[in-house]
């Protein structure tokens, strides 16, 4: 399918402000270091890690605090030169309580990593480039956190044809991506070219929105001569999702309840590759992020390179704190992201936005009856039925919302922000996933 520009796209999906002017122009800058960090071990989707540290005990930034906890697990590393405080259960950015490493910064430290030498990648079978991925800590930095070895440990009976690389940065106000691939596309195209070798993938893609064309032209030429394609596409939300980036650049669908791979692609995000280039590199493991802080209610918008586990407030004060008319403050997009609970939290692995809101952007508009519109069923590019699923919800009917396809739903929002009744169908459709899975759980309790 063809867009505006004749670029390929996906069908419906929806196209909200992109409100990136504030920060996509401003250059990577250093969040300075504070005194205190704090490391929930279970940032990733999948088991806790387990930490390997005790109160007291001192560390070099790069150190290991948390070993995986399982396969679907991922490492810890202190983001700073300090001391152990204390290691115990503290609220997180989403409200939950969860068990965290605080550490203190060592005051005279210069915090400068020292890095090693280039690991010898080429050689590593691919079973030892897993394991090595895996003690990185590196998860996809797209904002779910997905551990990335998982990824890259394929089956030999699933050959990888193409590796995906994801740049189009779809949601508003966010500019992470859009930076690094900017400032630093040759550590994009080496980590590319590092994780295409060891999958074995034929062929290797990056998709762009076309809202970042000095992304594309800064890719292209980091990977002139090599067998890297970047391809510029047309703006639409929500064109990051792997299943619609697969099908706006090759026009193929991959099937419900099933994975990219079960039609012969991986797909990761680009700021991912960069890291992954720092760490075979000079060994740098991921202990630090770029994090968009934007929002009409932040003082000084920036883009900054920020060690995991900063408080949210140190990094709301080094922007210029917040406006006095200030409602809300997401982490993440405004479409997918969350509400933070408590802004002395820690900054995470998949926290790639932080944005402050006033009452303009927050009052919750009236709700009305729906009028059969059908413009949720439009904005959907999975083609589900959000007004029938959210009907489902509210009647309790949860089961058979199964036969709808209800936890196909990536939960974009994209049907919430089409719905002229202002009916909070992302919002359903969430409780009748998680009853679901209750209702699973309780099953395989029995």
């Amino acid at each position: 399918m063809k867009g505006a520009l004749d670029l390929p796209t996906f069908p419906n999906g929806v196209h909200p402000g992109e409100n990136k002017e504030r920060t996509e122009r401003l250059p990577l800058e250093r969040m300075p270091f504070v005194s205190r960090y704090s490391i929930p071990v279970g940032q990733h989707i999948g088991a806790p890690a387990k930490p390997v540290v005790e109160k007291g005990q001192h560390l070099r930034r790069g150190d290991v605090i948390a070993e995986p906890g399982g396969f679907v697990s991922i490492a810890y590393h202190s983001p700073v030169t300090g001391t152990v405080e204390e290691i115990g259960q503290r609220r997180g950015p989403n409200g939950q309580f969860a068990l965290t490493i605080d550490i203190t910064a060592d005051p005279y430290s210069a915090q400068r990593f020292v890095a090693g030498s280039a690991m010898d990648v080429d050689s590593m079978t691919q079973q030892e480039f897993v394991a090595r991925v895996q003690q990185s800590g590196m998860v996809g930095l797209g904002g779910a956190a997905f551990p990335s070895h998982v990824k890259y440990a394929v089956p030999e009976d699933k050959p990888v044809e193409h590796f995906v690389l994801n740049g189009c940065e779809c949601e508003p106000y966010l500019t992470c991506d859009h930076r690094v691939m900017v400032e630093h596309a040759d550590a994009v195209v080496r980590g590319t070219a590092i994780v295409a070798e060891k999958i074995g993938a034929k062929a290797t893609h990056i998709g762009v929105e076309a809202n970042k064309m000095d992304a594309v032209d800064a890719l292209r030429s980091a990977a002139a001569g090599g067998a890297i394609g970047v391809q510029a596409l047309t703006v639409k939300y929500p064109q990051g999702a792997e299943k619609m980036l697969i099908k706006a650049m090759f026009g193929l669908e991959v099937p419900a309840g099933k994975l990219p791979l079960d039609i012969g692609m991986i797909v990761n995000n680009t700021g991912t590759m960069a890291s992954i280039a720092d760490y075979f590199d000079r060994g740098l493991p991921l202990i630090e992020r770029v994090v968009t802080v934007s929002g009409p209610a932040i003082r000084r918008p920036a883009n900054l390179i920020t060690p995991i586990g900063t408080p949210i407030r140190a990094v709301l004060e080094h922007c210029g704190g917040l406006h006095e008319d200030t409602r809300e403050v997401v982490m993440g997009g405004p479409m997918m992201g969350v509400t933070i609970a408590d802004i002395d939290a820690p900054v995470l692995k998949g926290t790639s936005g932080i944005l402050a809101f006033t009452e303009n952007e927050t009052a919750w508009p009236k709700e009305y009856t729906c009028i059969r519109c059908a413009r949720c069923l439009e904005a959907c590019s999975l083609f589900l039925n959000p007004s029938r699923l959210g009907k489902l919800s509210r009647a309790a009917r949860h089961g058979e919302a199964l036969d709808y396809h209800v936890m196909d739903c990536m939960e974009c929002g994209a049907c919430s922000y089409a719905c002229p009744s202002a009916i909070p169908l992302v919002h359903l459709i969430r409780i009748s996933k998680q009853a679901n899975r209750e209702q699973a759980a309780r099953g395989k309790g029995a």
